[in-house]
This record gives structure tokens, C-alpha cells and sequence, in this order.
């Protein structure tokens, strides 16, 4: 089998249940009756576990097992799915339970996906499928965010039942996902090395990463590194959730009353195009131009992306053609800068853990957005949409020249 087709299955099978627990989840929650502020507080609340993964990393690693692990934890999540369709006719809390064990079996995937793949390919051919593996997350992640939500709205124009039409697309995907994980079962092959069981556990695993954390803390300056990437993300941060209320808020409460269609068109299609290509052109920059000198260019298109919601509450869209124009530059600004949140990462890592950097990333980025996203809700109700986006704008500038300061101190 040609690693292209597994390499391209294994990763679109991964964000299929990670796109409902980071994106689709919110507009679950807001569907079945929670408020702004209890929806925006349960969907940053599935960001938990992709927080912790890194804790089980040495567990997962000596275990050893991959292929095994990855049909084991596929099995799971087929049943979580199924589930998760099961629980929209018993209430919000059931949803968000379902969705919580999705989350942590998302991220337990996810550990044992890269090292599968690290262990079936060396080195020096993993950069040649580097773009299959990003085109096929994407594209999964169109199909999930972008298909799922606008079937859920077409079934429930057909149904005129908002929850049986949120089951019906759960148990659709679950049967997609199932594929994969059928597929899988029958093409993916066992690691020559690297795959035998070593005895260790959990506790130790997490031992092992709380000593590495505390070995980057004996780091000068990495203090100022963390809340570096804090301010870099703050403005994305506080309209991660509520750039999809303010589409999918009435128009009686200064929302925009876009459709479940108009929502998986324009942020779920149009949107992640427009994020993968703007982090395909900041990634092809930072390897043509030094770092140094992208980093305040970057840092500052990163915080832009507010004013664009900003401004269409001053000048709402007549269309939908307008509102994927608007959303188009949000996500390309977001994705073009969001490049550069590695410089404050790899300073963390420090040059002796410079290979902590990629294992450190996510877990990193989740922890910095996870308290202003949970506030970002709350805000929203208390100041209104306007008001929120303006405040929101205004942040980014105050970010700026706090980075500014930050990086003056450690000079």
C-alpha cells in the first residue's frame, strides 16, 4: 500500500470528530437551547483535553503498539459518535458528555497517529507527504464543518425537528468515520521498529512531562515568552466563538440570522480555505525570510482579523456573497499570522528541548486562548455585539505594543 492513501485517510479520519468538538459543537449547544454565554463556556471546555495530551505522550510512546492503538481508539470513537447522536433526545448535558469523551479520544488519536507515521516513515520522506497529510485534515475538516452543518440545516427544513436533524447528521458521520476505520483495519501495516511494549505507566508519563516542564522553566525569561504568545492570541481568542454567534444570533438581538447553510458555507467552507491558505503562504515566508523580520508583519496581521467582524456590524452583508468575501479576509489574515506564534513557542522550548517545540504547540495555544474564550460569551451578552468587536479591535493594538515591551525586556 503507497503511504499516500493511508497517510491521506489516517489524518482526514482524525479531524472528522476533532472538527465537531472545536467548531460544529458550539452550534449544537446554541441549537438544543443553551444560552451565549453557557455555550461559549461548555465548547471552550472541550479544548481541555487537547490541553492534556501532551501528559500521556511518554505513555503513549512506550506502549508501543501503534497500529493496534489507532483501530482500538477508531473503535471508540465510532461508538462516541453514535452516541453523540443518541444524546440530542436526552438533553444539553448528555451532548456535552459525549462530546467530552470525543475530545479526549481525539487527542489520544492524535498522539498515536504521529507516531505511527514517524515510525513507517524515516525522516527524510516524511517532508515529501507533508502537503497530502495537510490537504487531506482540510479537506476533512470542509466535509465537517462545512457539509455536516449544512445537512443539518437542509434536514431540518425537511424534519421541522431541530435535534432528530442533529442526530441524523451525527449518525451519518459516525458511518463515515466508520469507513475509515474499516479501511484501516485492512491497509494499514505494522511498524517494523519502535512497536514493542515497554513497561510504563501513566503516572509516569505524566512525571516525565512535568519534569520537562520544569526543566523549561529553569529558562530565563520563558515567563515572558508564555504571556507573549498570550497577547499574540488574545484578539483571535475572544472572537474564536463569538464571530459564529454574531452570524448566527436574530437580527433583533444585532446578529446577522444567517441560515445553518449560510453559516457551514461561509465559515466551514469558504473560512478553513481561506485559513489553509493563509498558513500555506506564512509558512512558505518564514522559510524564504528570516524570522526576525516577519515578526512584527505577522504579529500585526494576526490581530487584524477583529476589525473585519467590526466592520460588518457597522455595514452588515446583503448577501451571502459579502459574507464569505468578509469571512475570506478574517480567516486568510488569521492563518497568515497565526505562523508566527512558533517564534514564541520554539523560545520556549529553548534551543536544548528544540524538538519539545511540536509537541508543545497545541497544548500551548489551547491553554492561552482557553480563558479568554470562556470570557468572550459572557462579554458578548454584557456589551453587545458592536461594542464587543470594537473593544475586541482595540485589543489588538494594546497587545502590540505590550509585546513590544516584553521584547525590549528580554533584549
Amino acid at each position: 500500500m503507497r503511504p499516500g492513501i493511508w497517510i491521506s485517510t489516517l489524518f482526514a479520519a482524525e479531524e472528522i470528530p476533532s472538527a465537531i468538538v472545536t467548531f460544529v459543537a458550539l452550534l449544537m449547544f446554541l441549537q438544543i437551547g443553551a444560552s451565549i454565554t453557557l455555550s461559549t463556556a461548555l465548547a471552550a471546555l472541550l479544548f481541555l483535553p487537547c490541553i492534556l495530551k501532551s501528559f500521556l505522550r511518554t505513555w503513549v510512546r512506550r506502549a508501543g503498539h501503534f497500529k493496534e492503538v489507532l483501530l482500538f481508539v477508531e473503535g471508540f470513537l465510532c461508538i462516541t459518535l453514535f452516541a453523540l447522536a443518541f444524546a440530542f433526545s436526552q438533553g444539553i448535558w448528555y451532548v456535552f458528555t459525549a462530546l467530552m469523551l470525543t475530545s479526549f479520544l481525539v487527542a489520544w488519536h492524535e498522539l498515536a497517529a504521529r507516531m505511527y507515521y514517524e515510525r513507517m516513515l524515516y525522516p527524510h520522506q516524511q517532508k515529501y507527504y507533508t502537503n497530502i497529510k495537510i490537504a487531506s485534515a482540510q479537506l476533512a475538516v470542509i466535509l465537517t464543518y462545512g457539509v455536516l452543518i449544512i445537512l443539518v440545516g437542509n434536514l431540518e427544513v425537511f424534519f421541522r425537528q431541530i435535534r432528530h436533524s442533529w442526530a441524523m447528521g451525527c449518525y451519518m458521520t459516525a458511518g463515515a468515520f466508520m469507513f475509515f476505520t474499516v479501511m484501516h483495519i485492512l491497509i494499514l501495516r505494522t511498524p517494523q521498529i519502535g512497536n514493542q511494549r515497554q513497561k510504563h505507566s501513566m503516572g509516569a508519563s505524566v512525571m516525565a512531562e512535568v519534569h520537562v516542564i520544569e526543566r523549561i522553566k529553569e529558562q530565563p525569561n520563558w515567563w515572558k515568552y508564555v504571556l507573549c504568545l498570550f497577547l499574540m492570541l488574545l484578539p483571535q481568542s475572544l472572537m474564536f466563538f463569538t464571530r459564529v454567534h454574531f452570524l448566527f444570533d436574530k437580527v433583533a438581538n444585532d446578529g446577522l440570522g444567517c441560515t445553518l447553510q449560510e453559516i457551514g458555507f461561509a465559515q466551514g467552507t469558504v473560512g478553513v480555505i481561506a485559513f489553509t491558505l493563509g498558513l500555506t503562504i506564512g509558512r512558505s515566508l518564514m522559510r524564504w525570510i528570516p524570522t526576525e523580520k516577519l515578526f512584527w508583519p505577522l504579529t500585526l496581521i494576526l490581530g487584524l482579523s477583529p476589525a473585519v467582524y467590526l466592520f460588518m456590524t457597522i455595514d452588515t452583508p446583503n448577501d451571502l456573497v459579502a459574507l464569505c468575501i468578509a469571512t475570506f479576509h478574517a480567516q486568510l489574515l488569521f492563518g497568515l499570522g497565526f505562523c508566527i506564534c512558533r517564534v514564541p513557542i520554539s523560545m520556549i522550548s529553548g534551543e536544548r528541548y528544540r524538538n519539545c517545540a511540536n509537541l508543545l504547540s497545541v497544548p500551548l495555544v489551547a491553554t492561552c486562548m482557553l480563558l479568554p474564550m470562556i470570557a468572550s460569551g459572557f462579554l458578548v451578552v454584557w456589551l453587545g455585539y458592536h461594542q464587543f468587536f470594537l473593544i475586541n479591535t482595540l485589543s489588538a493594538p494594546i497587545c502590540w505594543l505590550l509585546i513590544w515591551v516584553l521584547r525590549r525586556m528580554i533584549d
